[in-house]
């Protein structure tokens, strides 16, 4: 039961990001408005100068900080809020790269902390359309040390000793810090992540930014914060109608997937979190108590901690759902 009902299941405005990168299918296929090239759409952020702002319901027009520092528990959760206060820990995103993103990399909780006084950046990322040629960098393609990928760094060659990898659509991958990558072009993916927005961008394709000059690179800031060793990052789980389909389990978030060909409720009783639900293909009715909203391909919403039941009304849908444990 709701114990208060001016809390309800949150859909919050896209804030919408052109990138050099960028392409149309956030439009096109996730029907987020825009004329530009967009390359994210960051759907629920905490980010500062990027927080999110509710769009439907009696809380229009309110930030996802004033809702955290009115609702506290009720809307993230007692141990969230807890450990995190008034910051929301997770950062959701869906990315369209046209073109190939810079190779880059992220710091850990604890240089991230030193440096920026932020969290640091564990991600995952579910691929959501490909084209014939999509690939992801994840890693390195050898045995490799500070020593040698200096030396590629330096003579610009650092495109030969970088691990490319195919992927299709439904591929899930497990991005942890330090692990230099880049989203090629043709994918468009979800991201889950912490939230930071703290990138090491180590190559960048000698291409011009937006405004037509090189974007910076982080080589010194990169190199004490990458990892060497060789990373498998891709994550193994079957599809399976109306049932849970964990994905990815990490201190930082728990994703499972859940394919929908009819109606179901979905309990979280045992859950001390909010839970974010992200609309990857299909429609659906969502149900609480006392509320409705019609969901649609490329829809996020979040589930306030105190709301424990939720119903999908579908016949067709996808979703991946995200909640901290």
């Amino acid at each position: 039961m709701n114990l208060d009902p001016s809390l309800y299941p949150i859909k919050f405005k896209p804030i919408l990001k052109e990138k050099v990168w960028g392409g149309s299918k956030l439009s096109q296929i996730f029907h987020k408005q825009s004329d530009g090239i967009i390359g994210e759409s960051w759907e629920i952020s905490g980010v500062e100068g990027n927080v999110s702002v509710v769009q439907n319901g009696s809380l229009m027009g309110k930030t996802l900080f004033q809702l955290i520092d009115k609702y506290k528990e009720k809307l993230v959760g007692e141990m969230v809020y807890k450990n995190f206060g008034n910051t929301f820990p997770l950062l959701f995103k869906f990315i369209d790269a046209r073109e190939d993103l810079s190779v880059q990399l992220h710091p850990d909780d604890k240089l991230a902390k030193e440096r920026h006084n932020s969290f640091g950046k564990t991600e995952m990322w579910y691929i959501l359309e490909t084209e014939e040629t999509a690939r992801l960098i994840l890693g390195f393609n050898q045995d490799m040390d500070e020593e040698k990928y200096l030396y590629y760094l330096s003579e610009n060659k650092l495109s030969e000793i970088l691990h490319s990898e195919k992927v299709n659509k439904g591929d899930s991958f497990f991005i942890t810090p330090g692990t230099v990558h880049a989203i090629g072009a043709g994918v468009m993916l979800a991201e889950i992540q912490q939230t930071s927005d703290i990138t090491y961008r180590i190559y960048d394709w000698d291409r011009p930014g937006i405004d037509g000059h090189l974007r910076e690179l982080h080589t010194d800031l990169a190199l004490q914060a990458i990892n060497f060793k060789k990373t498998k990052s891709k994550l193994i789980f079957s599809d399976k109608e109306n049932s849970t389909i964990k994905i990815c389990s990490t201190p930082y978030f728990n994703t499972n997937k859940i394919i929908l060909t009819k109606d179901i409720e979905r309990d979280h009783l045992n859950n001390d979190s909010f839970v974010v639900y992200m609309c990857l293909d299909g429609e659906a009715i969502l149900k609480t108590e006392g509320f409705s909203l019609d969901l649609i391909k490329g829809d996020t919403i979040l589930i306030p901690a105190l709301e424990k039941k939720v119903k999908f009304i579908t016949n067709s849908a996808t979703f991946l759902e995200v909640y901290i444990q």
